[in-house]
């Protein structure tokens, strides 16, 4: 059987989502399609809006045969990291290939991008040091020196302002920096942009960003119904404890406020004295909106300070990012009948341990993400604590 692989969110699970699938199935030549899932916190420092088991069994209803979990500090690394952890699992599933969404939708960009920047490596790191230490964030600092670089050698070279063009190029430049044997390949990003809102007259097909939007504002069901797939809409009805931000504050509020400080630099991505406006935000603003206005800066994407506050509500600490450095198993959190096939026939040739139950464990990283799991049903009231040890596999 051949097995293709898919680095998600479903955030929630939407048309452009089955058409990844569908496509990958298609483009591979794939009987098995795998995809590893971020649990219950996600790579743009979020919760993910419905929990890891309802968006599992989303995606096995529309073609998924497989769902492994991402662990927590992949799912909510930087792209490099996301890309690692994906593409990490993939290879330990013996998945022959990888699909990716696009903007690009062809590559040869990626190959001839991932060339072109290996050459001048050191002169980008320069330029990115150079542009962060004049006050420009990451990612800006990242794309001057692309610019830079493509126009100084006239180079051809991927749009890597746009955020499906940097993932896949991450998923590239992990497989070849670590010579996994995958080959990738890129489905064209059709219809809405990843933040686009959405537009229920022209479209089909809408981003995660604004069906997530669009219920949040609207409270109306019945405006997102046309961009999900059934199956995945009679999910999403099922259930109201929808998660944001604005569940999470006050147990966030809490953290900040119950800790000085200067504890708060044993924090995953806390630096330069940003802890220090945590702290005041955190004893103005009622609300994450509010507090979110008082923190944000040029200086800091909204993403990167999503990610360092969600390492504060975990509790995830510089030093247990220490003790990471891949993937030390294979977390199984749904299966089709021919994905329970596609792993009874390749249970001895798999590169990780394989866990269907989770029982009393010693690996941090499993500890991490029984905590993800614990601290997002306490915030969201969707659930006692220990649903990781009581939810077995789903099976459709």
């Amino acid at each position: 059987m051949i097995a293709t692989g898919v680095i998600v969110e479903y955030n929630p699970f939407h048309n452009g989502h089955l058409y990844h699938i569908q496509q990958a199935r298609k483009k591979t030549a794939a009987n098995i399609v795998i995809a590893v899932m971020s649990g219950h916190f996600l790579q743009r420092g979020e919760p993910a809006l419905l929990n890891k088991w309802q968006r599992t069994r989303m995606a096995l209803s529309n073609g998924a045969d497989i769902v492994v979990e991402l662990p927590y500090p992949f799912a909510t690394g930087q792209a490099k990291d996301f890309a690692f952890g994906g593409i990490s699992l993939l290879q330990a599933l013996n998945c022959s290939s990888v699909c990716f969404g696009s903007e690009e939708g062809e590559l040869s960009s990626f190959k001839t991008t991932y060339n072109a920047l290996k050459a001048h490596e050191e002169e980008i790191q320069t330029t990115i040091r150079l542009s962060t230490k004049n006050g420009s964030s990451y990612p800006q600092a990242l794309n001057n020196a692309y610019q830079i670089i493509s126009k100084k050698y006239n180079l051809s070279l991927l749009d890597l302002s746009q955020p499906n063009n940097i993932l896949g190029y991450h998923y590239y430049e992990q497989i070849q920096k670590h010579q996994f044997d995958i080959q990738a390949c890129t489905i064209q990003r059709i219809a809405a942009g990843y933040h686009e809102l959405i537009n229920a007259e022209t479209q089909t097909i809408a981003s995660a960003t604004g069906i997530r939007k669009a219920l949040f504002e609207t409270h109306n069901l019945a405006s997102i119904e046309g961009f999900m797939p059934p199956a995945s809409f009679e999910i999403l009805k099922e259930h109201k404890n929808y998660a944001n931000w604005e569940n999470l504050y006050p147990l966030l509020r809490y953290t900040l406020l119950r800790t000085i400080p200067q504890q708060l630099t044993a924090y995953v991505d806390i630096t330069e004295g940003i802890e220090f406006l945590f702290h005041k935000a955190a004893k103005q603003a009622e609300t994450f909106a509010q507090f979110m206005q008082i923190v944000k800066s040029k200086r800091y994407t909204w993403t990167r300070i999503q990610r360092m506050l969600t390492h504060i509500f975990m509790g995830y600490t510089k030093q247990q990012q220490q003790e990471v450095s891949m993937p030390s198993y294979i977390r199984i959190l749904g299966m089709t009948s021919d994905g329970q096939k596609y792993l009874s026939e390749n249970k001895k040739k798999l590169k990780l341990p394989l866990i269907s139950r989770v029982g009393k464990t010693t690996d941090p990283l499993l500890a991490l993400d029984i905590r993800a799991t614990d601290l997002y049903m306490l915030a969201t009231g969707g659930g006692e604590p220990g649903l990781d040890f009581k939810t077995p596999p789903i099976r459709l």
